[in-house]
């Protein structure tokens, strides 16, 4: 159990709104163009997935935010 703040929690949290800000100029921007005319029944489970998958390497993130050990 952590006893004292670090570094790595503030670097952290900026370095996740970073990231999560870039990838989500970079879908606003590039996908609508590719799926815009899709039918809406196709596009959504698209930008559902858009949505979630960002989340796939936050375990490993919040993990090295609290030990310093990507694993």
């Amino acid at each position: 159990m952590r006893r004292e703040p670090n570094w790595r929690i503030p670097v952290g949290i900026l370095g996740l709104l970073l990231g999560l800000f870039v990838y989500a100029i970079l879908i606003a921007r590039y996908v609508p163009e590719v799926i815009g005319t899709w039918p809406v029944l196709v596009q959504t489970p698209i930008y559902l997935v858009l949505g979630i998958i960002w989340l796939l390497p936050l375990k490993r993130f919040l993990i090295w935010m609290e030990t310093g050990r990507w694993g």
